[in-house]
């Protein structure tokens, strides 16, 4: 790991671990907050789920995630479970938050700047592949090795058939 992705990457997680945790403590007000989409999810489940829980499983989801990145452990589909929740969190935020004066509006401003800035950073790492290739890489090139050898064996079968062809009818 370079010591741009050993720096960075516990930088980026730690705001997602801090807004984990506070959600944790202050669940009460998480709910309250997240109400709007803690409806929808409840209902969409198979299983009978209080939004409370759901609360905490997105918050526990976020610390969990925040510190699979920093640790670089899972890094990539941590990245992407916390863009996931920072999405939701961001949207309800945003129409959550007060607009009746000036600063409140600067605020809300501010406040999503720096939830879209955190996204995109996020986004970034969910695709890091920390100089290695990737999956999709590696499977094209597996593909690739197959073809390649398939046709190779194809040649050789057709030889030897004609060689063999060439035995037999003496010509």
């Amino acid at each position: 790991m370079t010591i741009v992705r050993a720096l960075a990457r516990p930088m980026l997680a730690s705001s997602f671990i801090l807004s984990g945790l506070d959600s944790l403590r202050n669940v009460d007000r998480t709910t309250r907050q997240l109400d709007p989409v803690l409806d929808r999810v409840s209902a969409a489940l198979p299983f009978d789920a209080s939004e409370k829980t759901l609360a905490r499983a997105i918050a526990g989801a976020q610390v969990g995630a925040g510190v699979l990145l920093a640790t670089g452990k899972f890094a990539r589909p941590a990245a992407l479970l916390l863009t996931a929740t920072a999405a939701v969190t961001t949207f309800v935020e945003y129409r959550s938050s007060a607009t009746d004066t000036k600063e409140a509006k600067a605020h809300r401003r501010s406040q999503l700047a720096r939830n879209i800035g955190l996204l995109g950073g996020a986004l970034l790492a969910s695709v890091d592949t920390a100089g290695r290739p990737g999956l999709a890489w590696r499977a094209g090139k597996l593909i690739e090795s197959g073809r390649k050898g398939t046709n190779r064996r194809i040649k050789a079968a057709d030889r030897n058939a004609r060689a063999l062809a060439h035995d037999v009818t003496g010509q």
